[in-house]
């Protein structure tokens, strides 16, 4: 492999407006096409990111000229293309969630260490520099010793009855959706895996019965607790804040920063506020560059993949607690 990691993208989706520019801006990567089962979706798609089409998913696959796969395909499908994928020798990076059962995780990480190829979950938000600035803050202890996370993450496409979230397949649903982002920061930030989940939901069978509005609750050791609002029929709203004996941190636009908006933080120290500026970052090209230089093996991947099957036990978890009503008590194991 030349120093160049040669992309391809399996599917047409929309988060494609943000992974194709950031593909294009990292100088260690070349796109090299874009698959759709659709012709004409691919030859326009491809014509717009200006690359070559592949017609079908698996004729990008056996392309010589692709080292490696940028997956957002619906979540139910992310298991088996990966499979495929890390079968024809590609890397991949696969978006989250990376997989619907921490099953399905397992399966999908034992595929690509036995093919000898990286396997990382895109939470591109991880990358920006504000959080390595977030954790270090805490491990300072600038807020006292933590105490809760706080996250709200909602929007509204209820009338989207296409939208991929709302098919009632396999981890359609907020909790799959933007309840990710909730759980993988809570867990990042407190450096723990949670003990017990709760969640409860408002159900909707319009849109496949899927979870719309949902409540978490992740219960961390030492009495540290996790609270998310996660919605796909709310309000947007896009916040994270940290609690601590002796202040706070909030994060606005937690998720869903922009390359050239203001990713400054906020914190509480008693009486006093404090802006702490912090420059504008995009996360995604910089997730780009991660992953190829893990490829390239000149550095490593932001989260290892047993990272991912973590986050994979603890969606589940979540699902089973609003379908059943039930606090489920997840294993250290």
């Amino acid at each position: 492999m030349t120093d160049i990691v040669r992309w391809g993208v399996l599917g047409v989706a929309g988060i494609n407006a943000a992974m194709v520019p950031a593909i294009h801006a990292c100088d260690g990567a070349e796109l090299v096409g874009i698959a759709s089962r659709d012709e004409r979706r691919a030859r326009e798609a491809a014509a717009a990111a200006q690359t070559q089409p592949f017609v079908g998913y698996d004729a990008l696959l056996e392309a010589g000229s692709v080292d490696a796969v940028y997956l957002p395909t619906p979540n139910a499908q992310h298991a088996p293309w990966t499979i495929r994928a890390v079968a024809a020798g590609k890397h991949v990076l696969c978006e989250k969630p990376l997989a619907v059962t921490a099953a399905e995780a397992r399966e999908m990480a034992d595929a690509a260490a036995a093919a000898g190829v990286h396997l990382a979950e895109a939470f591109m938000y991880a990358h920006h520099p504000r959080y390595a600035l977030v954790r270090q803050l805490i491990a300072d202890g600038v807020i006292g010793e933590l105490r809760s996370i706080n996250v709200t993450f909602t929007f509204d496409a209820s009338d989207e009855l296409g939208h991929s979230g709302f098919q009632g397949a396999p981890g359609s649903g907020a909790i799959y959706d933007v309840g990710c982002y909730a759980v993988h920061v809570a867990r990042t930030l407190t450096g723990a895996e949670p003990e017990a989940v709760t969640a409860h939901a408002m159900r909707s069978t319009v849109h496949g019965d899927v979870d719309m509005s949902t409540t978490l609750l992740l219960e961390f050791p030492g009495g540290v607790g996790a609270t998310a609002q996660l919605g796909m029929w709310n309000g947007d709203r896009d916040t994270v804040t940290v609690i601590g004996a002796r202040g706070w941190i909030e994060v606005p636009r937690a998720f869903l920063c922009g390359a050239t908006d203001d990713a400054d933080i906020i914190v509480g120290e008693g009486e006093t506020t404090r802006v702490i500026p912090v420059a504008p970052a995009d996360h995604y090209a910089l997730q780009v560059a991660r992953f190829d230089a893990a490829v390239r093996g000149e550095g490593e991947l932001l989260f290892p993949i047993e990272d991912a099957i973590r986050q994979a036990v603890v969606l589940e978890a979540a699902t089973r607690s609003w379908r059943e009503r039930v606090r489920v008590p997840i294993s250290a194991s």
